[in-house]
């Protein structure tokens, strides 16, 4: 019985292996979340995390000491978008670890009862998608004060719309199938048919969407940074540090374009992964 299940995992990462451009995504996402962990011990300045002023050594150049420069106040710029790594990650793992479970569980009861819990549900889904979450997110950091929390909030805010959309959809597919009426004429619990057999076949669909939207999630997140609503110094914060250094172009171009690599860099790496799983589940419509 522990064969078949070995045997499936086996074949799909076989399959999954054999896309160079999923297998390019999946080493940028393992090099970035590494890099996030051991920051402390593999940046070469981690005491810069803070605020730490070196006037001496303020706008150098990409150097042998310095990978990436310094910023305006004598900091490592390389040590600090390692560890703005970290927030950018932190603030995608908590978004979407909101926004799945509020969108998987309205979508799945908005399939499944139908009715007016449908209509309720649906209608409040597409209000939401009506408003673009950059918005939104922009109105809620506005009227909270800036930082990581209410970054997060503000992105999570209208995240799970989009989850709610497509489970519903997935839903009301799977509701009609034999599986789903033997289940109830042998009785089985609502609880039971919506946890224990259409919650499996979302897996796939989930698993997709997930490593896509991270890509976004850093993405909105940085944007609020840039426009001083999200983390705030001396914290370092990839978007905030793209913000700073663009005072100082195009002399000090470094201060603004490494950070801004860094963003580009692990958002294309959730990307690819995400495509090279979505061609593996063969999943359509995630977007």
């Amino acid at each position: 019985m522990t064969d078949i299940p070995l045997t499936n995992a086996y074949q799909n990462w076989y399959r999954f292996s054999r896309n160079p451009t999923a297998m390019i995504g999946l080493v940028i996402v393992v090099i970035c979340v590494l890099a996030a962990i051991l920051a402390p011990y593999i940046t070469p300045f981690p005491d810069h995390v803070g605020a730490v002023t070196n006037f001496r050594a303020r706008h150098l150049p990409p150097s042998a000491v310095n990978w990436f420069g310094t910023d305006n106040v004598g900091r490592d710029i390389f040590t600090r978008v390692i560890f703005g790594l970290r927030i950018s990650l932190l603030l995608a793992v908590v978004v979407l670890g909101i926004a799945i479970p509020v969108g998987t569980i309205l979508g799945m009861a908005a399939g499944y009862f139908g009715g007016w819990t449908e209509i309720v549900i649906m209608r409040v889904t597409d209000v939401a998608l009506a408003i673009p979450p950059l918005v939104m997110a922009l109105a809620v950091a506005a009227v909270l004060s800036p930082d990581l929390l209410h970054s997060m909030l503000a992105i999570a805010s209208l995240w799970w719309t989009w989850h709610t959309r497509m489970i519903y959809s997935i839903t009301r597919q799977l509701r009609t199938q034999e599986f789903i009426e033997a289940a109830e004429t042998l009785g089985a619990s609502k609880f039971h048919i919506l946890f224990r057999e259409i919650l499996p076949n979302c897996v796939s669909a989930i698993a997709v969407k997930t490593s896509l939207d991270c890509g976004f999630v850093i993405l909105v997140g940085a944007a609020l940074s840039f426009l001083g609503l999200g983390i705030q110094p001396p914290t370092p914060d990839l978007g905030t540090m793209v913000a700073q250094g663009a005072s100082f172009l195009p002399d000090y171009w470094w201060e603004s374009v490494l950070p801004g690599s860094a963003i580009l860099f692990l958002a294309l790496g959730f990307n690819l992964l995400g495509d090279g799983l979505r061609d593996l589940f063969d999943v359509e419509d995630v977007r």
